[in-house]
């Protein structure tokens, strides 16, 4: 009996979080939107039709 192949997996490259911030001035403005469960500290990923936390799964559709 053959032995099964294994399914490739692919490496996450971990994202940096200076793409989450713009420098105005003096301040800090954050980018992304944050969960409104989890609090100011966990950014929401974008999506095509919606933005979604993951950490929680708390999701808003987008409207057309």
């Amino acid at each position: 009996m053959a032995a099964p192949k294994k399914k490739e997996v692919k490496k996450e490259t971990p994202s940096a979080k200076k793409d989450y911030y713009q420098a105005k001035g003096e301040k800090l403005e954050r980018l992304k939107k944050s969960c409104p469960k989890c609090g100011p500290g966990v950014f929401m990923g974008e999506h095509k039709d919606r933005t979604s936390c993951g950490k929680c799964g708390y999701t808003e559709f987008k409207k057309k």
